[in-house]
């Protein structure tokens, strides 16, 4: 059964182009996105909605940058990361000591920015997460709020971004075959065609992982002339 955990973000950015795009490249990877184009759309979606990070564009107030960052961090209690082309050293670091999480100068490229989000998000949990964010197998358990995987004794076993996603695509679709073109675009979306070996590394090291940290017997298993599976039950 796939597990539908999808977290919102407002993308502040007068550059519609540049927002849509941002919201394909990050749905698959569990986040949902909207976009507001100016200080007051800003303002009108967060009165609507309830959001687990703002990418903010400060040149949509150029006279008064580091106001809106403050209403967002300060009224709003938001993480922040700042994506402009105003990122420049100078501005980052009065970013960061105004409290933002991040500041990329911008075009930065999606899969960068989704990993520094991811990061952010790490960063700032703070209320327990609800029992549908928690997956459990063999002992262990998987966050999925704070991408983080732990053991049977409760110790965190340290993945990367790649293997997190990876573990996560197998435990939502736990004993089904699934074949590596799948796999490539649940983990890489649209920038699959560009990492079609990377699927393999990311496999290896993520088998290496679950062995050396005491996950005894075979976790995923290849499927000849079909895929991969998962051979653990789950719950959530």
């Amino acid at each position: 059964m796939m597990i539908a955990l999808h977290r919102r973000l407002l993308i502040v950015d007068d550059d519609a182009a540049l927002t849509a795009q941002l919201a394909d490249q990050f749905s698959p990877y569990g986040f949902d996105a909207d976009g507001a184009a100016t200080p007051a759309d800003m303002r009108i979606m967060l009165a609507r909605r309830d959001y687990a990070l703002v990418v903010l564009d400060p040149m949509v107030q150029p006279a008064n940058a580091a106001g809106l960052l403050r209403e967002l961090i300060a009224e709003h209690r938001l993480p922040v990361i700042l994506h402009s082309a105003a990122c420049l050293e100078a501005e980052r670091i009065a970013a960061l000591e105004y409290g933002a999480d991040d500041c990329l100068a911008k075009p930065a490229h999606p899969r960068e920015l989704l990993a520094r989000i991811r990061a952010a998000l790490r960063g700032r949990v703070q209320d327990r997460p609800s029992p549908s964010a928690t997956i459990r197998f063999a002992g262990w358990r998987i966050d999925l709020e704070t991408g983080q995987l732990f053991d049977g004794t409760g110790r965190s076993v340290p993945l990367s971004e790649g293997e997190f996603q990876l573990l996560r695509v197998f435990v939502e679709h736990p004993r089904q075959v699934l074949d590596r073109g799948h796999l490539l675009d649940r983990v890489y979306g649209d920038a699959s065609e560009h990492f079609d070996r990377s699927i393999d590394v990311q496999l290896c090291r993520l088998r290496r992982k679950l062995s050396a940290s005491g996950l005894k017997g075979p976790v995923i298993r290849t499927i000849r002339n079909e895929g991969y599976m998962f051979v653990h039950a789950v719950t959530h």
